[in-house]
């Protein structure tokens, strides 16, 4: 993974919403595209912070009703973002080190570009360490 860049793993298009859309709105959307994670952007899709899976335990906790609440209540806003031209291997040592599983991707002229995630490293590393087929066992 030392000359891998994240380019060529991440998810792309990324999946954004806004801080005053609603958390009801944002789950229907990782459910509908089979994500776990949205980014918050402003109005020039600069990442403000985001919103996942797990922030949902919360509004739940919360309260059943907080599906109206705006995403920016519940949204993660420390965030850790990377470039798509950022080694796999450094990223990964951030996101062990910070205790996040999606790292939105980002870029100076076009905002968020892209996810990846511990599902892509898990993805890629089944794909480049696939075991050997099976030996037949003799008898």
């Amino acid at each position: 993974m030392d000359d891998v860049l994240v380019g060529s793993l991440m998810s792309s298009p990324v999946r954004t919403v806004t801080p005053d859309e609603s958390v009801r709105d944002a789950a229907q959307a990782m459910i509908d595209h089979d994500i776990s994670s949205v980014v918050v952007v402003d109005a020039d899709n600069r990442p403000e912070g985001i919103l996942t899976s797990t922030d949902y335990v919360h509004i739940a906790a919360d309260d059943a009703a907080a599906g109206d609440t705006p995403v920016g209540a519940y949204a993660s806003e420390d965030l850790v973002a990377t470039t798509a031209t950022e080694r796999v291997a450094d990223v990964a040592e951030t996101m062990m080190a910070d205790g996040v599983h999606h790292v939105p991707v980002v870029d100076d002229d076009e905002g968020a570009v892209g996810m990846i995630t511990t599902k892509d490293f898990a993805a890629y590393l089944s794909e480049a360490r696939a075991p050997s087929p099976p030996r037949p066992v003799e008898r």
